[in-house]
């Protein structure tokens, strides 16, 4: 085994924001060298690695180049340049998720191809090129309202995705290449994080349950373990190992799905990276997601999954009417409840929704847990000066 430990092994991680710094955390921990690039100057991932880069991750040559001076490659973001990482894999070096992995999540649409072509349940779906093709199949009657409208690449934090209900909300939908997907009703979103070694050793965190905000689309609370039956637990964490092993996958794995009215488990969508549904693991579980994607694309033995207590995570997002400097007003407040801790991501700038970092609220009792997560929600606010 290569040592990765205070030694010149470097890591290389393609994007800088908060998910990097998260993990470099982890790499500080175990005295792992890092070196980091992404397009900000301002970067949060900047102040906590040993070497930072600034360009451009969609660029061939940037990414390439950058991706030479590294022993290990791997993302904290989908939209980085694959025919980059393709050529750095034909040329010996290690990429973790691969780009062949990456290849088939990056775009939605051949992630929901993949999905069908494995068998993998998930909602009844179309492609299409362009708006004008959607519009031609919906006069076809091939596709009814209500159904959700996704774009096939750049969506993130519930932009890029619309529930469609009649042919006024298709006007303000950008002309790009998309998937209709029947509007399946759920009881439950959910998500489980798998790790995946070169090994193949795999192991699943507890399901988690997402509350979403209702209007930007965007998770306001993610609850662990979900409030659901031993059952169905079991059979999203199945499903989930199944995706896992399928995509061949090695890293961290956030499967999102859906529980249906009949207790069914659908898989929504997947992202190769550690993921919000997981922040809760830095306090709640044993071994935290950024520790876990560390082990696992080094090959090392994987860290136990289970929760030490509840967790509650709380996203800390931008206020609406507020852009410019950011003010964490009554952080003090929360900080005096028990069993909170608030990470703030390093991003100067608010704007509203914008991802400003995260609260976990850790209780033995989950309920009890969750009414201190609402007083936390209730309490700060991310404003601008």
């Amino acid at each position: 085994m290569a040592n990765y430990f205070s030694s010149n092994f470097t890591l290389g991680i393609l994007g800088g924001g908060q998910l990097g710094k998260m993990m470099l955390y982890e790499t500080r921990k175990f005295d792992i060298k890092t070196n980091v690039l992404d397009p900000s100057a301002d970067a949060p991932c900047r102040i906590a690695c040993d070497d930072f880069t600034q360009g451009d991750l969609l660029d061939y040559d940037t990414v390439y180049h950058f991706g030479k001076k590294v022993d290990v490659l791997t993302f904290e973001i989908e939209n980085v340049n694959i025919e980059a990482l393709e050529q750095l894999e034909a040329e010996g070096k290690k990429v973790y998720p691969s780009s062949k992995t990456l290849r088939n999540i990056q775009n939605k649409g051949t992630q929901k191809q993949f999905y069908k072509e494995h068998k993998i349940p998930t909602a009844p779906f179309k492609v299409f090129q362009n708006k004008n093709e959607l519009n031609e199949a919906i006069v076809r009657k091939e596709f009814h309202y209500p159904f959700v409208w996704k774009s096939c690449t750049g969506g993130y934090d519930g932009k890029g995705v619309s529930i469609i209900r009649d042919a006024e909300d298709i006007i303000p939908l950008p002309d790009v290449e998309c998937i209709a997907e029947k509007l399946i009703p759920f009881k439950n979103e959910l998500a489980v994080i798998v790790a995946r070694n070169p090994k193949g050793e795999v192991k699943t965190y507890p399901v988690v349950e997402m509350e979403f905000h209702p209007e930007a689309n965007q998770v306001e609370y993610v609850i662990c373990p979900a409030r659901i039956d031993a059952a169905v637990a079991e059979k999203a964490r199945d499903i989930a190992t199944n995706v896992s092993q399928t995509f061949k996958h090695v890293g961290l794995l956030a499967v999102e799905l859906f529980q249906t009215e009949d207790d069914d488990i659908i898989v929504n969508e997947v992202a190769p990276r550690p993921h919000n549904s997981g922040h809760q693991t830095i306090e709640a579980s044993y071994t935290n997601q950024f520790e876990q994607h560390i082990r696992a694309i080094l090959n090392l033995p994987l860290g136990k999954t289970d929760s030490k207590a509840g967790g509650i995570m709380v996203n800390l997002v931008g206020a609406e009417g507020h852009t410019g400097p950011v003010l964490y007003k009554n952080i003090e407040e929360i900080m005096a409840m028990e069993g909170v801790t608030p990470h703030i991501y390093g991003k100067k700038e608010t704007r509203p929704f914008r991802k400003m970092g995260h609260v976990t609220i850790v209780n033995e009792d989950l309920s009890e847990a969750r009414k201190i997560a609402e007083k936390v929600k209730k309490t700060i606010q991310v404003i601008s000066e």
